[in-house]
């Protein structure tokens, strides 16, 4: 705390003596959550010696992670007790008449904090709070049987006027010195989330909606914040001592592997070292997280499946014994590869690179950052179509003679494949469902096959590191990797087939 507020980075924006104050919110919903599946958090904050009653409705959805825009409302009060003319009076007036007539509105959750308040003033003339809150979320014993709570020690730099960029470049300085991260997740969603005892999961790939007459720039930054928000939320899973759940690596990797996608769109609208730092961030990512993706699959799907197989052929018991001792092996070795996933995302420098990329999707929204700008502004659906076209056409060439392609060839085919997708998910919203939707399947139906061959292929490389290239184990699994190969094949070549007939979605023809 001391060494956030004596930060050299906060000393020249200070403007004005800090303030500090308890402040206790209690949220309120009905027993059915009705508020919150509309996205609307209704509270009663005693700050100091005054009331208020505040409304926030649901966060827009075009801002990157770590940076929250809500519309909202409040008014003072003279108790605890909630106003209902107040509330008729806000655009969401209808929702809490319903849910008054059905069962009413009660306490949920309380957030108990110590809130440190320091005015800022930047050079552009923007203007800021950054609020520290240190206490904790509480959900009372009448709420739910039991009582629980979860510690609060968190920084948020709230806009007043001006440039929200200028907040994500001290938001990094300060990232640079002291351990932050992101925390993707408002007061009111972690709070509900443990009076209701829903655990964190990892999160997939959303649809990304593009507006009608979006510009390249815009697009892409939507595209960006898209990304970040996977990156953001699939980061909670590797805040503990270990990983319950390979899904969390799985997800970061792609979100992180479409971030990277999508920097490979704004190379011509945005200048090359704008873009360095948070591709460089790409690249360390996914190599830190590699061995431990690999070995997740490696022994929760592929030694699993090996000594089935082996058990149903009758293999000899010695291979199958050495079949279970590399199980052993590569299960420690997974262990130090998910340690070394944790300390990767949980470090400083991950804050960092998630910042940078926040500043970029920032400056695309804005048409803020340097380079040629008049790309940006050219039409969406134009420079979808045109990607879509030559991503399109690299797949078709490399995968001409698939059926006779060898691994390396498969390999380059899956990649090509992958970006194509990438590339489609991106732009989809841009064009009529109906006309995307064919063709997405059988895009994502090629990748699963090409992927599920490529895991065949990758489980004999894993097992001559673990084991040695002439072990009696690796030979087993090279032996059953050959056959998985040879028997996918034919599924890779029919999954082929029908996306080379399927009719470009980004075509009128």
């Amino acid at each position: 705390m001391q060494a956030l507020r004596e930060h050299a980075a906060l000393k020249p924006l200070r403007r004005g003596r800090a303030r500090t104050a308890r402040v206790v919110s209690t949220y309120h919903d009905t027993s059915d959550r009705r508020l919150a599946r509309h996205g609307v958090a209704l509270r009663v904050r005693r700050d100091g010696r005054c009331w208020l009653m505040g409304v926030k409705g649901a966060p827009q959805g075009d801002v990157p992670p770590g940076v929250v825009a809500r519309p909202e409302v409040e008014w003072p009060l003279d108790g605890p007790a909630l106003d209902p003319v107040r509330l008729a009076s806000t655009p969401w007036g209808p929702l809490f008449a319903k849910a008054a007539r059905r069962g009413g509105l009660a306490p949920v959750f309380t957030t108990d904090v110590e809130r440190t308040s320091l005015p800022l003033a930047f050079p552009d003339g923007t203007t800021a709070t950054l609020a520290i809150d240190v206490g904790a979320i509480v959900v009372a014993a009448s709420a739910t049987g039991r009582r629980a709570a979860t510690p609060v020690a968190e920084i948020e730099l709230e806009l007043g006027d001006g440039d929200a960029r200028v907040l994500v470049a001290l938001a990094s300085e300060l990232a640079a010195d002291l351990p932050l991260f992101l925390e993707p997740r408002g007061k009111a969603e972690r709070g509900f989330a443990l009076a209701d005892g829903v655990r964190d999961a990892p999160s997939r790939a959303q649809e990304i909606p593009q507006a009608d007459g979006a510009t390249a720039g815009a697009a892409i930054a939507a595209i960006c914040t898209e990304c970040l928000r996977q990156i953001a939320a699939n980061a909670i899973g590797f805040r503990g001592t270990r990983l319950d759940d390979p899904e969390w690596v799985h997800q970061m990797r792609i979100g992180v592997r479409r971030l990277r996608s999508c920097l490979t769109l704004a190379r011509d609208l945005v200048a090359a070292e704008t873009l360095a730092p948070v591709a460089a961030g790409t690249r360390w990512v996914l190599d830190a997280l590699g061995a431990a993706r690999d070995l997740d699959v490696f022994v929760v799907q592929t030694l699993p499946a090996v000594l089935a197989d082996g058990e149903r052929a009758s293999l000899d018991a010695a291979t199958l014994a050495a079949i279970r001792a590399l199980e052993r092996t590569a299960a420690r070795r997974r262990r130090a590869a998910d340690r070394a996933a944790l300390e990767c995302v949980a470090s400083p420098r991950f804050t960092r690179f998630a910042l940078a990329a926040a500043g970029l999707a920032a400056g695309l929204s804005a048409d803020g950052l340097a380079g040629p700008g008049e790309g940006r502004q050219v039409d969406a659906r134009g420079f979808a179509s045109q990607l879509l076209d030559r991503r399109a056409r690299r797949l078709a060439k490399a995968g001409a003679g698939l059926d006779r392609a060898g691994i390396e060839a498969r390999h380059a085919v899956r990649i090509a494949a992958k970006k194509l997708r990438y590339a489609t998910e991106f732009f989809a919203t841009l064009f009529p469902r109906r006309r995307t939707r064919a063709y997405r399947e059988t895009l994502a139906l090629l990748q699963d096959e090409l992927g599920s061959f490529n895991d065949a292929a990758v489980a004999s490389r894993v097992a001559g590191v673990l084991a040695g290239p002439t072990a009696p184990a690796a030979a087993a699994i090279e032996a059953w990797s050959a056959a998985h190969v040879a028997s996918g094949s034919a599924r890779v070549d029919k999954a082929w087939e029908r996306h080379a007939a399927a009719r470009p979605f980004w075509t009128r023809g």
